[in-house]
């Protein structure tokens, strides 16, 4: 048996930066060796031992084969495979690249394991190629039969939140290679800091979620926030107007109100701060937010509240957010990223 660290090959997806965040959170955790596929680019403070490719993108129009016509948009080249997959578009050279890069890849180094957050299709890839597949999965309604394929082609299924919390049928047909690990937050075990001397009224903190276009109206959605609720003071962190740190952690721990939306990050972030916040869900595939919304309103965790309220709801909800006192313990943060490395350094170990 080597005393090599395993490789391990693990597969971002590159919508909004939830998916990269989560990587980023468990990597220090993980004695391996790792090479990363995405289309995003990599992210700032990679370990030596972390390599990161960028794969084409495969939501993009292209032109046609024959090179004359408009753009074909991939929307229309049967992604689905009625019904089958999520998203294989025909003729699409970005997709075909991406799968020939990771197959590639894999004929030649011979992984242990191969994380995917999240794709069916690169999940049955690399099960087909002789790899076992971790297989992240997230809330919401996921009995569609491409989720069910890749739950039963997962050696291990990853599930980023607490055990009984989230009830999901769906993963039954993989009841015994679940793996609840608890919320996933890259600010897991950080003493919180120290609040400074306190304002006239409550701190106001607002994340907009990622993935999402608006951050104009967002800002002036703030803007009028705030002059309701004079008291108050706002802020508002990322986004083409909002203010951008590299390091939100004080900011976080020290608000006495988080307006956030329901992401799987964003909700192990507010657990890790043991905020109080007002939760705005965001139209999600599966309804994952809806669903995690949810949750935090029957277990007392947060206000919440479907869609960003109107103007003049904002001083009833900020007390109401300043009377809760979630026990944010039932989200099991502490220790999560450690306990999700330890699903992957699993799987990586049968080929030691």
């Amino acid at each position: 048996m080597s005393d090599a660290p395993p490789l391990v090959g693990w597969y971002v997806h590159h919508h909004g930066a939830g998916h990269v965040t989560r990587f980023t959170a468990v990597r220090p955790h993980l004695a391996a060796r790792v090479v990363v596929f995405s289309s995003l680019p990599a992210p700032a403070g990679l370990s030596a031992d972390t390599e990161w490719v960028v794969l084409p993108r495969d939501d993009d129009p292209v032109a046609p084969r024959s090179g004359d016509g408009a753009d074909l948009d991939p929307r229309d080249a049967s992604p689905t495979v009625r019904g089958l997959l999520h998203w294989a578009p025909l003729h699409h050279p970005g997709h075909s690249g991406r799968l020939a890069a990771i197959a590639g890849w894999v004929a030649e180094h011979r992984p242990a394991a191969f994380v995917v957050d999240v794709s069916v299709e690169v999940a049955l890839l690399v099960r087909l190629l002789g790899v076992p597949p971790v297989v992240v999965t997230q809330p919401g309604d996921r009995s569609d039969e491409p989720h069910l394929l890749a739950f039963r082609a997962a050696e291990r299924v990853l599930a980023p939140w607490a055990p009984g919390l989230h009830a999901s049928p769906a993963l039954d047909v993989a009841a015994d290679r679940v793996r609840t690990v608890g919320g996933v937050s890259r600010f897991a075990g950080r003493p919180r800091a120290v609040r400074p001397a306190a304002p006239a009224g409550p701190r106001v903190l607002v994340l907009p979620g990622g993935g999402d276009g608006g951050a104009g109206r967002l800002a002036d959605d703030v803007a009028r926030a705030a002059a309701v609720t004079p008291g108050a003071s706002w802020t508002l962190l990322g986004g083409e107007a909002g203010a951008w740190v590299d390091d939100p952690w004080e900011l976080l721990s020290t608000a006495d109100v988080v307006v956030t939306a329901a992401g799987q990050n964003s909700v192990a972030d507010l657990a890790a701060a043991g905020a109080r916040a007002v939760v705005v869900p965001q139209g999600r595939p599966f309804d994952e937010q809806g669903a995690t919304a949810r949750l935090l309103a029957d277990r007392g965790l947060a206000v919440v509240v479907d869609g960003w309220p109107a103007d003049e709801a904002w001083p009833a909800l900020l007390d109401r957010a300043l009377a809760t006192t979630p026990d944010w313990s039932t989200w099991q943060v502490e220790g999560a990223p450690a306990r999700a490395a330890a699903v992957v350094a699993e799987v990586a170990s049968w080929q030691r």
